[in-house]
């Protein structure tokens, strides 16, 4: 194989014929007759394939037998104008090395359509089609748009802690983690296990949320924000929850409700501005594949202003709606995604952020209203999704927030920490989380959550 520089196919296909390049990658198909052959080769870089021309006068039959779908190549050759449609240039072989082969028999993506509940099943290999090096593309931009915007606006990335003692939710659904042996670990005089024993001297979980830790970092560097895998021990088996999954959390001191809801709406208008001026050859591969108003709905996100209401003028629409809801709705109730996407879909045909939810449905660090029955919340919902960001001020007052504890039923002791902050030098303070999955799942106008993450974790699910 000739020793010059490889050429990655999304730069091949933008440069001009002849040229010499060396191209690898894995072969998508491979057709032709006696007297040529034509494989498509990807190497990742793009939605789109480069063509190789093997013409039999270079190549014998012999010399190509391996080159099959799913094998990987090495390809030398010229750039020349290609005459097919689909592709400016195409290559021109002179020489090629065969890496590895892919029996035909028994490699299980050959040229034909496959179900998304197929793919997940051969997690190893599904990266390898079209749509999902389109998504984990998607998934990379988004990602760093996400460290870019918040670095331009001056906040600090903060790592919280994966390992942790608290519930920021006050959910209870976590995963425990231990070094104790399960079969016999020491117990308590009571009969209860003595986590005294345990590696921490106490019992811990996987994270469901860096927010507490991330409130911690705002009331000192001013603007902060989290970018981390959390987990959730819940049996839910919906196209909506993993058990482990991604979250963007900023916070930051000095914002009220409105600087929070106003950095949001900015924030998530970023990124899908992003992704159509960064991802537009794999957005209209998703759009044509899978949903053709994928890009008109992006569209419409950075051109609509978001519609801003209370729970209770949105509990009030619904109410009047005369939709049946398979979840009747009335003041006091947790909306269901059903309920959310009403008000988008349906009533508003556009985002929507909604306010000032009953405190009973909320977590306790929320802050509380004057009226006594709502805190300062905020939930942006999304066509297609349902809720897509949820945050709030928080309560920086050290009475209510003790009171708001004990009324729950908490442990002040296990949140000595976080209470403490509203001992010395609490300021009005407030943040909200993204989760990066639901993101995706707009961005890509996939249906299933689990489609959007390489490996995902769910229910009775961790292979590969």
């Amino acid at each position: 194989m000739n020793s010059m520089q490889r050429v990655k196919v999304s730069n091949a296909l933008t440069m001009a014929p002849g040229q010499s390049v060396l191209i690898k990658g894995w072969v998508r198909t491979k057709r032709g007759n006696k007297n040529v052959a034509f494989v498509a080769l990807n190497d990742g870089s793009s939605i789109k394939n480069i063509q190789i021309v093997f013409e039999a006068s270079k190549f014998s039959e012999d010399d190509l037998k391996g080159v099959t779908t799913g094998a990987s190549i090495g390809v030398y050759g010229e750039l020349v104008a290609s005459l097919g449609s689909g592709q400016s240039v195409e290559i021109n072989a002179t020489s090629m090395e065969l890496y590895g082969t892919a029996d035909p028999e028994s490699y299980p993506l050959q040229k034909k359509g496959h179900s998304m509940e197929f793919l997940r099943e051969i997690g190893h290999l599904r990266p390898r089609t079209n749509t999902f090096g389109a998504i984990f593309r998607i998934r990379h931009s988004m990602a760093f748009a996400i460290h870019k915007y918040f670095n331009d606006k001056g906040f600090y990335c903060l790592h919280t802690p994966i390992i942790t003692a608290s519930d920021a939710e006050g959910a209870g659904a976590m995963f425990q983690v231990t070094t104790l042996d399960l079969s016999n670990p020491p117990r308590r005089e009571d009969g209860t296990v003595d986590y005294s024993e345990d590696f921490f001297g106490k019992s811990a979980n996987l994270t469901v949320s860096g927010q507490l830790e991330g409130e911690l970092g705002a009331l000192a560097l001013g603007e902060i924000y989290t970018f981390g895998p959390t987990f959730r021990a819940e049996n839910s088996n919906t196209p909506r929850h993993l058990s482990e999954f991604w979250m963007i959390e900023p916070e930051k001191a000095f914002y009220e409700i409105k600087d929070n809801m106003d950095l949001a709406e900015d924030f998530i208008k970023y990124l899908v501005k992003y992704a159509l001026d960064n991802c537009m050859d794999d957005l209209k591969f998703l759009n044509d594949m899978f949903d053709k108003e994928l890009i008109n709905r992006l569209m419409s996100v950075i051109e609509d202003d978001f519609v801003r209401l209370t729970y209770t003028e949105g509990v009030d629409i619904l109410m009047k709606s005369g939709q049946k809801f398979e979840f009747p709705v009335s003041w006091g109730t947790d909306l269901q995604s059903e309920h959310e996407r009403y008000l988008v879909e349906k009533h508003f045909l556009k985002p929507v952020i909604l306010t000032d939810y009953p405190k009973e449905i909320k977590a306790f660090y929320m802050k509380q209203n004057d009226d006594g029955k709502t805190v300062r919340a905020m939930d942006i919902l999304f066509p297609k999704i349902g809720e897509i960001i949820g945050g709030s001020q928080r309560e920086e007052s050290l009475e209510k927030l003790e009171r708001r504890i004990d009324e729950m039923g908490m442990d002040r002791k296990t949140l000595w920490w976080y209470i403490e902050t509203r001992k010395y030098g609490t300021v009005p303070h407030s943040g909200f989380g993204l989760g990066f999955e639901r993101l995706l799942l707009f961005i890509t106008g996939m249906t299933n959550i689990r489609d959007v993450i390489p490996f995902p974790r769910s229910p009775r699910n961790a292979d590969f």
